[in-house]
């Protein structure tokens, strides 16, 4: 396997609660926060936000390259990664996500066809299949 890119991220402080999460090329740098949700300040990004967009952004490179190689034109591409912390008991934290993709400029089936190859394609999905709970819906743009 051949390394395309990594990206190198430092985070310091308290994490999750105040901490600062920065790049090594400074396009990264921001505070950290625990979600009100959660019993936080909020007021910052949180680390779900960060790999929910992350994932997000994934997605839409892998639907486009997908719909490229098939020959399809997309006339709009958005994700909605949603990306949860549960808290079973203890020490025992699990994520689990629900994420909608929606298409441009296809019918239903190709939008489907077309996310289920971009799950296939992205390395945020190949990574986190078989490890946590993925609700997977790709459809048509009205």
């Amino acid at each position: 396997m051949i390394s395309s890119y990594t990206g190198v991220v430092t985070v310091t402080g308290e994490g999750r609660n105040g901490g600062r999460a920065s790049a090594d090329d400074g396009f990264l740098d921001t505070t950290l926060a625990i979600p009100k949700e959660l019993g936080g300040a909020g007021g910052a990004p949180n680390p779900e936000q960060l790999v929910a967009a992350g994932w997000g952004a994934c997605l839409l490179g892998s639907v486009r390259r997908a719909a490229t190689r098939r020959n399809v034109r997309l006339t709009s591409t958005s994700v909605t990664v949603e990306l949860t912390l549960n808290h079973n008991s203890g020490d025992d934290f699990t994520l689990e996500a629900v994420i909608n993709l929606e298409l441009g400029g296809v019918d239903e089936q190709t939008a489907a066809e077309l996310g289920a190859a971009a799950e296939r394609i992205c390395p945020y999905s190949k990574s986190v299949r078989d490890s946590m709970p993925v609700t997977f819906r790709a459809y048509a743009a009205a």
